[in-house]
Protein backbone atom coordinates (compact mmCIF):
# COMPACT_ATOMS: atom_id res chain seq x y z
CA UNK A 1 0.00 0.00 0.00
CA UNK A 2 2.55 2.70 1.02
CA UNK A 3 4.87 1.77 -2.19
CA UNK A 4 1.43 2.68 -4.20
CA UNK A 5 0.55 6.16 -2.62
CA UNK A 6 4.20 6.73 -3.24
CA UNK A 7 3.83 5.90 -7.08
CA UNK A 8 0.63 7.79 -6.81
CA UNK A 9 2.31 10.81 -5.60
CA UNK A 10 4.91 10.56 -7.76
CA UNK A 11 2.66 10.26 -10.73
CA UNK A 12 1.02 13.46 -9.79
CA UNK A 13 4.04 15.15 -9.17
CA UNK A 14 5.33 14.83 -12.92
CA UNK A 15 2.18 15.45 -14.22
CA UNK A 16 1.89 18.77 -12.92
CA UNK A 17 5.39 19.45 -13.84
CA UNK A 18 4.05 18.54 -17.71
CA UNK A 19 5.07 21.30 -19.90
CA UNK A 20 2.19 22.36 -21.68
CA UNK A 21 0.99 21.56 -24.88
CA UNK A 22 2.81 23.14 -27.81
CA UNK A 23 -0.22 24.79 -28.93
CA UNK A 24 -0.55 26.45 -25.60
CA UNK A 25 3.23 27.78 -25.46
CA UNK A 26 2.37 29.18 -29.16
CA UNK A 27 -0.50 30.58 -28.45
CA UNK A 28 1.11 32.06 -24.90
CA UNK A 29 4.53 33.25 -26.88
CA UNK A 30 1.81 34.87 -29.59
CA UNK A 31 -0.18 36.96 -27.26
CA UNK A 32 3.25 37.97 -25.09
CA UNK A 33 4.71 39.41 -28.26
CA UNK A 34 1.79 40.92 -29.12
CA UNK A 35 1.76 42.60 -25.69
CA UNK A 36 5.40 43.83 -25.80
CA UNK A 37 4.37 45.14 -29.55
CA UNK A 38 1.75 47.52 -27.69
CA UNK A 39 3.87 48.55 -24.71
CA UNK A 40 6.42 49.64 -27.36
CA UNK A 41 4.04 51.56 -29.20
CA UNK A 42 2.69 53.77 -26.12
CA UNK A 43 6.17 53.56 -24.36
CA UNK A 44 5.65 51.50 -21.17
CA UNK A 45 8.94 51.15 -20.06
CA UNK A 46 7.89 48.70 -17.14
CA UNK A 47 5.90 46.15 -19.72
CA UNK A 48 8.73 46.80 -22.10
CA UNK A 49 11.44 45.69 -19.40
CA UNK A 50 9.00 42.97 -17.69
CA UNK A 51 9.01 40.85 -21.54
CA UNK A 52 12.95 40.87 -21.50
CA UNK A 53 15.58 38.64 -20.11
CA UNK A 54 18.89 40.07 -18.35
CA UNK A 55 20.81 39.08 -20.73
CA UNK A 56 18.79 40.47 -23.73
CA UNK A 57 20.69 41.88 -26.43
CA UNK A 58 19.46 43.24 -30.34
CA UNK A 59 21.43 42.88 -33.35
CA UNK A 60 20.38 46.50 -35.86
CA UNK A 61 19.94 46.70 -39.44
CA UNK A 62 23.31 47.37 -39.67
CA UNK A 63 24.90 44.64 -37.44
CA UNK A 64 25.54 46.64 -34.53
CA UNK A 65 24.99 44.94 -31.11
CA UNK A 66 22.86 47.02 -28.19
CA UNK A 67 22.79 46.41 -25.12
CA UNK A 68 19.21 45.79 -23.16
CA UNK A 69 19.11 49.40 -21.41
CA UNK A 70 20.86 50.79 -25.15
CA UNK A 71 17.35 49.46 -26.19
CA UNK A 72 15.40 50.39 -24.08
CA UNK A 73 16.65 54.33 -24.12
CA UNK A 74 15.91 53.93 -27.96
CA UNK A 75 12.39 53.32 -27.65
CA UNK A 76 11.84 55.73 -25.34
CA UNK A 77 13.70 58.57 -26.93
CA UNK A 78 11.23 61.77 -26.54
CA UNK A 79 12.00 62.05 -30.61
CA UNK A 80 10.55 58.75 -31.38
CA UNK A 81 6.75 58.27 -32.27
CA UNK A 82 5.79 54.65 -33.08
CA UNK A 83 2.54 54.14 -34.68
CA UNK A 84 0.42 51.23 -34.01
CA UNK A 85 1.28 48.20 -36.43
CA UNK A 86 0.30 44.77 -37.32
CA UNK A 87 2.94 42.11 -37.74
CA UNK A 88 2.57 39.76 -40.67
CA UNK A 89 2.71 36.31 -41.18
CA UNK A 90 4.09 35.19 -37.30
CA UNK A 91 5.51 31.72 -36.78
CA UNK A 92 6.38 30.35 -33.77
CA UNK A 93 9.20 28.02 -33.48
CA UNK A 94 9.94 25.69 -30.81
CA UNK A 95 13.22 24.44 -29.11
CA UNK A 96 12.78 23.02 -25.47
CA UNK A 97 13.21 25.90 -23.52
CA UNK A 98 13.80 28.50 -26.49
CA UNK A 99 11.50 29.80 -28.75
CA UNK A 100 11.77 31.81 -32.15
CA UNK A 101 9.70 33.99 -33.07
CA UNK A 102 9.86 35.14 -36.74
CA UNK A 103 7.59 37.69 -38.69
CA UNK A 104 7.53 40.86 -41.10
CA UNK A 105 6.00 44.40 -39.45
CA UNK A 106 5.47 47.53 -41.80
CA UNK A 107 6.42 50.11 -38.64
CA UNK A 108 5.76 54.30 -39.24
CA UNK A 109 6.26 56.99 -37.31
CA UNK A 110 7.97 60.00 -36.78
CA UNK A 111 11.49 60.78 -35.51
CA UNK A 112 12.60 64.39 -34.29
CA UNK A 113 9.00 65.40 -36.21
CA UNK A 114 10.25 63.63 -39.28
CA UNK A 115 7.94 60.48 -41.28
CA UNK A 116 9.67 57.49 -41.15
CA UNK A 117 8.21 54.31 -42.43
CA UNK A 118 10.12 50.49 -42.56
CA UNK A 119 9.51 47.18 -43.85
CA UNK A 120 11.18 44.31 -42.03
CA UNK A 121 11.75 41.23 -40.90
CA UNK A 122 12.70 40.06 -37.48
CA UNK A 123 13.92 36.72 -35.11
CA UNK A 124 13.05 36.89 -31.68
CA UNK A 125 14.43 34.89 -29.56
CA UNK A 126 12.89 33.73 -25.83
CA UNK A 127 14.01 31.73 -23.28
CA UNK A 128 12.11 30.01 -20.81
CA UNK A 129 13.68 30.19 -17.11
CA UNK A 130 11.96 29.81 -14.14
CA UNK A 131 8.72 28.62 -15.79
CA UNK A 132 8.48 32.28 -17.39
CA UNK A 133 9.71 33.03 -21.19
CA UNK A 134 11.63 36.35 -21.96
CA UNK A 135 13.06 37.84 -24.96
CA UNK A 136 16.65 37.71 -24.95
CA UNK A 137 17.29 38.61 -28.91
CA UNK A 138 15.70 40.60 -31.28
CA UNK A 139 17.82 41.00 -34.93
CA UNK A 140 15.78 43.15 -37.61
CA UNK A 141 17.09 42.60 -41.51
CA UNK A 142 15.06 45.30 -43.58
CA UNK A 143 12.93 43.97 -46.60
CA UNK A 144 13.57 45.68 -50.08
CA UNK A 145 10.54 47.81 -50.99
CA UNK A 146 8.72 46.28 -54.02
Amino acid sequence: MRGGLALAAAAMIVAGCATPPATDTKALLVAQANAWDQAIVRKDRAAIEANMHAAFFQISPRGERSSRTEFVDSLLDAKLTIDPYTVDDLQVHLHGNTALLTATTRMSGRYDGKPFSTHYRYIDVYLREAGAWKIVSVQITPLAAR
